[in-house]
């Protein structure tokens, strides 16, 4: 059974579908690399905007927009800062990601679809994205290894722990996404 896989690939040829039709631009191609439960390679890819984001285990997050490679570095903050950027879902913002943005001080909240939340994480231009609603594992593994390998976390709302793939349920827990925090 696909449990017992060693590894396996996540693919979402079409990550965000309701700002496809919207015909907004902010939908991504997302393939990820699963080993062990560990996203270890991930590829997002922004046809609009033809920009590409990569990374690998041990390897940094990178992004191509056109002018070659550029290394991607998540922001480094705490989280009782004022001002926080805070990226959510521009389709899924619901009353618990709402009452979780509201523990910051005087947080700026960006709205944004499909993987672009994640990117945004670790391009530097938001702190972090809350994911308190439904998600699959095809939605989120690519992306994951990006932000990490930039300096971030995916972690689980519940446990605190990162979040792993190819469980029992292909539906993720909800889960945070933060920049690189200051404990």
């Amino acid at each position: 059974t696909r449990r017992q896989w060693e590894w396996c690939w996540l693919v979402d040829p079409l990550d965000g579908t309701k700002e496809f039709i919207k015909r907004n631009g902010e939908f991504t191609i997302n393939v990820a690399l699963v080993h062990e439960g560990r996203s270890v390679l991930g590829v997002v890819y922004a046809p609009v905007l033809d920009e590409l984001y990569w990374a690998a285990a041990g390897q940094g997050a990178w992004m191509d927009a056109g002018e070659g490679p550029m290394r991607l570095h998540a922001p480094r903050f705490r989280k009782d800062q004022a001002g926080l950027r805070v990226v959510c879902s521009r389709s899924h913002l619901n009353d618990e990601t709402r009452a979780f943005v509201e523990q910051f001080e005087a947080p700026e909240l960006i709205s944004r679809g499909s993987a672009f939340k994640f990117l945004m994480v670790a391009r530097g231009e938001a702190h972090v994205y809350p994911r308190l609603a439904p998600t699959m594992e095809w939605d989120t593994a690519a992306a994951q290894i990006i932000l990490e390998e930039a300096g971030g976390k995916v972690l689980e709302y519940e446990s605190g722990q990162p979040l792993r793939y190819n469980k029992e349920n292909l539906r993720n827990p909800w889960f945070v996404a933060w920049g690189d925090v200051i404990e």
